[in-house]
């Protein structure tokens, strides 16, 4: 269902996990709206602001912070300062292959800490301006491996299916509000998503046929414009997330072994 569609975005937006991938993507669409931008991530962003400036945009400010700690969130807010963010697109993340008995604890951490504790904590304070001002967009990438009992990826796919369900039910809270809350679902995406997680040499990291970054995230700006809540990219994902939903979870977790086993 759609919620208060427009256009195109406009004003200020701030993108964290901007550097590469579906994030700097949605960035460069931002860009081609004439917004003002704020790209975030954990490391170099100079590509991605020389990209964004390809795509159009005039005003660029970039921060280099580990989003996953809570002096990065303080962070990012200061940089924000009392400017009125327009959209936030909440991208930031990241996964870890192996069992989970495994892996570092710390590497653990940092993957939830990451991906549900600066995510939330930064939509917070963030859309709590928002409703203070009652105007504001939110999109948040969560997964359809938020759907699925995720072996050997076991940590990234709980994370992303509290992002996910988070997403459903900041919108419903919201309803009767201007605000938006918009949850994208990718699937496997050709990516830097597979390197950092150390799952290069695994049936999904060496699938041909990733989904394409742009289109991704044009499916997630798209959703974010209508109003829409969730928005899971691609119809061979549509499938599968259907088939997450009513197959017995012992099953989907014996199909995603097979994807994520080392």
């Amino acid at each position: 269902m759609s919620k208060n569609p427009i256009a195109k975005l406009s004003g200020f937006v701030v993108v964290t996990g901007a550097s590469s991938g579906i994030g700097l993507e949605l960035a460069k669409l931002a860009a081609k709206d004439g917004c003002d931008l704020l790209l975030v991530a954990d490391r170099d962003l100079a590509p991605a602001e020389a990209s964004a400036r390809e795509s159009g945009a005039k005003s660029i400010e970039t921060l280099e912070v580990d989003l996953g700690t809570a002096a990065g969130i303080d962070e990012l807010i200061e940089k924000i300062g009392d400017r009125n963010v327009d959209t936030l697109i909440a991208n930031a993340g990241h996964g870890l292959g192996d069992a989970f008995l495994l892996q570092r604890w710390d590497d653990i951490a940092h993957v939830i800490d990451t991906n549900i504790k600066g995510t939330i904590s930064l939509i917070h304070k963030v859309g709590s301006r928002m409703v203070l001002r009652d105007k504001g967009r939110i999109l948040v990438t969560g997964s359809i491996a938020g759907d699925m009992p995720g072996a050997y990826q076991l940590v990234y796919n709980s994370t992303k299916a509290f992002v996910n369900d988070f997403c459903v039910g900041l919108a419903n809270e919201l309803k009767n509000t201007p605000i938006v809350i918009s949850c994208l679902m990718p699937g496997v995406t050709d990516t830097q998503f597979f390197k950092r997680a150390g799952m290069e040499t695994t049936n999904a990291g060496q699938m041909e046929n990733k989904a394409d970054p742009a289109k991704v995230a044009q499916d997630g700006y798209q959703a974010v414009l209508k109003g829409e809540t969730q928005e899971v990219s691609g119809f061979l994902n549509k499938v599968q997330d259907l088939f997450a939903d009513i197959l017995p979870g012992e099953l989907v977790a014996k199909m995603h072994e097979r994807l994520a086993k080392p």
